[in-house]
């Protein structure tokens, strides 16, 4: 199987993260290939936790515990870099939490060109807010408040949506869309089925 590029969109609450790690494991023993993981949610993280005292380690820290999405050049910039130091040809790699924003899918286009990434799939994981809200009180995270949740809907609504929008009817993008309201198991089976793997 050629090396393959997999980008996955999906509201708060989709279990897109489970999905993701689904298909790195299904695509590790399918054929062997190394899979490199590129989620901005793990970037930023560590970012955060790396103690340094640089104004984007600080920038990053406000913006993550203000629930705001970090800015899209800054976003881009470290997804460049981590690009650039973990990608190579013969990987398989799966974008999580990037692109959010129409700059950030433009930067991700011209990046994709560069790297000769072809044939991209986009995997969104469709969930209503309903559902999300019920999955996300449930887990109880100290940030899951509905007023929290509410902001994040919105900021999914405003710049994701728009977001995924861009790829549509653009040349080496497909997009499938997955109803996320189904048992773990089954919406990675339907990924599976629909990507044809």
């Amino acid at each position: 199987m050629q090396p393959q590029t997999f980008v996955f969109f999906g509201q708060v609450g989709s279990g897109k993260g489970t999905q993701v790690k689904l298909l790195m494991d299904f695509l590790k023993s399918k054929d062997g290939k190394e899979v490199v993981y590129l989620g901005t949610g793990e970037i930023f993280r560590k970012i955060a936790q790396s103690g340094d005292n640089d104004y984007n380690t600080q920038t990053v820290k406000e913006i993550l515990n203000s629930g705001r999405l970090v800015p899209d050049e800054m976003t881009n910039e470290l997804v460049s870099e981590a690009i650039e130091s973990q990608l190579s040809p013969d990987k398989h790699s799966i974008f999580d939490g990037y692109p959010r924003t129409v700059l950030q899918s433009e930067f991700f286009e011209k990046k994709m060109e560069s790297q000769k990434r072809e044939n991209i799939k986009i995997i969104y994981i469709e969930l209503s807010e309903q559902e999300a809200m019920k999955r996300n009180l449930l887990r109880g995270r100290y940030d899951d408040t509905e007023a929290g949740l509410n902001k994040r809907f919105e900021e999914y609504e405003n710049k994701v949506i728009p977001a995924i929008n861009y790829f549509k009817e653009k040349k080496n993008y497909e997009i499938y869309t997955i109803n996320g309201e189904q048992s773990v198991e089954n919406v990675h089976k339907e990924i599976i089925s629909k990507l044809g793997l």
